[in-house]
């Protein structure tokens, strides 16, 4: 049997103009799902849904920007007119700012982060979970958190608060909709070189920091892939809910 057969879904990324919102939906386009990126970059989108064409997938492109609420119903009604409704959602749109102290974080500095990364988290996936119910599908929605919501660090306070937010957010969900037929996990990454990241852990410092994990290594695009199936999949994550998975490398259970 093969567990992670998609064919026949509809999938939504968001935060897919780049890094792990691209990989994710090339995971899923891969595993036969039609997969609908979303971005404000529009331009980067066209890009990625070329890609997968290329490869044999099935990708369509569509702006969205969760901080703002018409932005997001509106993608759901295009989604809904033109493909019947979403059945995975991959809730990973997210934001960081530069390490900065807890003192020196201002409310606008506060308010960018938590505006994208728990506000906007809760808006895509209450209009998914509305879409869902609606359509009578049996879904399964799986936010992006962070090993940061499950652990702390320094000089991220925003992030680091809005991805416990995230967590919280799962777990309420996973309780409420699991009745309904719909599935909620949080997907918890590790380090993983991205756009926002990339110039750090090229660095002398950044290299340094990479020899402090268990694993001595930053994660792989492809580490995430199996993960991410088995959350999206009924069949092989049936009785998954409420789930926080971590890929991490083991670095989240460091001795201290």
């Amino acid at each position: 049997m093969n567990y992670f057969n998609l064919n026949g879904k509809v999938s939504l990324i968001t935060g897919a103009s780049s890094g792990l919102g691209v990989h994710f939906a090339n995971v899923l386009a891969n595993e036969g799902a039609t997969v609908i990126l979303a971005a404000r970059r529009t331009d980067k989108l066209a890009t990625a849904v070329d890609a997968i064409r290329e490869a044999g997938g099935k990708a369509f492109a569509i702006p969205m920007d969760v901080s703002n609420a018409e932005s997001v119903a509106n993608a759901f009604a295009t989604i809904q007119s033109e493909h019947g409704g979403v059945d995975i959602l991959v809730n990973n749109a997210g934001v960081a700012d530069d390490p900065k102290k807890f003192l020196d974080t201002t409310e606008e500095d506060w308010n960018w982060v938590m505006e994208t990364n728990l506000t906007g988290a809760w808006r895509v996936a209450r209009a998914a979970a509305l879409q869902m119910n609606s359509n009578n599908t049996a879904g399964s929605i799986i936010n992006i958190g962070s090993i940061y919501g499950l652990h702390t660090g320094v000089m991220k306070v925003a992030y680091n608060v809005s991805k416990v937010g995230v967590v919280q957010l799962t777990k309420s969900m996973a309780m409420e909709l699991c009745r309904k037929n719909i599935r909620v996990n949080a997907l918890c990454p590790g380090w993983f070189v991205t756009e926002i990241n990339d110039s750090y852990f090229s660095s002398e410092s950044g290299q340094r920091y990479i020899q402090g994990f268990p694993s001595k290594r930053l994660g792989k695009m492809e580490d995430l892939s199996v993960p991410l199936l088995l959350l999206a999949s009924n069949s092989a994550g049936a009785y998954m809910n409420g789930t926080t998975l971590t890929v991490d490398g083991g670095l989240i259970e460091s001795p201290i």
